[in-house]
């Protein structure tokens, strides 16, 4: 990975985000982290009612994101739809006056082998996770070569393609890896506009309301919080967009080379095992300090 600059106080303070998928989870927490310095949040998610099984709508969302000293503007937008996406970000633009970062958190996950997954969930993964990512991108894409240090980052993982990724879940893995294949193609696509794309990962389990659905109350446990995440992204979209781009970060590592020493704070139950994530790559080492147990 490329070097890391340590940020200074407040280095989102002023900047505008749009990030899909920011009602609840990592991209709630993304949210939130932005908002402490000061920036304006653009939250773009389909819940604008409650849900019977997921907590948080995108007002309640807002709400959050003004709490924690930021300015919110919540947004109805299904990434599926084109003209609800450029809608979004145009709305966006207009109303704090540009985009400098977008973040792609929006995803669907179905861990279903080939003979179990239906057609229907094959096509909402690759609606949301490769094509929505496009989509949003390419419509931020004409403010944020207007910003000054404009980023994208993708919620997506490092693309180690080994068979035992796939294997289990042909249909999800290879929707998750369109998101990162974006980065990859628009990293050097847009280099000379000094756009700068990047991937973030997270080593372990996140205990978000996806993974309670996945796993419940003991997959929890084991998880670390939204935070690490959110940390780690924070100290990624304060980068030099024209020095660090096309990268593939893992979140410990990235907050790592950022000082942090210390990562059983960030566990859900420091007393657990952690449960790994899918797609870390096997030659990628922890970081040194108190990580807590990886299995």
């Amino acid at each position: 990975m490329a070097e890391l600059k340590t940020p200074g106080a407040n280095s989102l303070a002023g900047k505008t985000l749009f990030i899909t998928g920011a009602s609840r989870g990592i991209g709630l927490a993304i949210a939130k982290r932005a908002a402490a310095d000061g920036a304006n949040i653009a939250i773009a998610a389909k819940t604008d009612q409650p849900h019977p099984k997921l907590p948080g709508t995108i007002h309640t969302a807002a709400a959050e994101v003004e709490a924690a000293g930021g300015r919110a503007l919540p947004l109805v937008c299904d990434i599926r739809d084109e003209n609800a996406v450029e809608a979004a970000v145009r709305r966006t633009a207009e109303h704090f006056g540009g985009i400098d970062i977008c973040v792609n958190n929006a995803s669907a996950i179905s861990l279903t082998k080939t003979p179990d997954t239906p057609a229907k969930r094959y096509d909402l993964m690759h609606q949301i996770n490769g094509r929505g990512t496009f989509l949003v991108s390419q419509a931020c894409i004409p403010y944020l070569k207007q910003a000054d240090n404009p980023h994208v980052l993708n919620l997506s993982p490092p693309l180690d393609l080994q068979p035992k990724w796939f294997a289990p879940h042909v249909a999800y893995s290879m929707a998750k890896y369109n998101m990162s294949l974006c980065v990859l193609g628009m990293a050097e696509e847009f280099r000379d506009d000094g756009i700068a794309f990047n991937a973030l990962w997270p080593r372990t389990g996140i205990a978000t309301a996806a993974i309670d659905l996945i796993g419940g109350k003991e997959l929890r446990e084991h998880c670390r919080t939204p935070e690490i995440v959110s940390d780690a992204a924070h100290v990624i979209l304060a980068q030099p967009a024209r020095e660090f781009t096309g990268q593939f970060c893992m979140d410990d590592r990235v907050l790592a080379d950022a000082g942090v020493t210390d990562f059983s704070v960030y566990a859900v139950d420091p007393s657990q095992e952690l449960w790994p994530d899918f797609f870390v790559p096997d030659d990628l080492p922890p970081p040194p300090g108190s990580m807590g147990n990886i299995t």
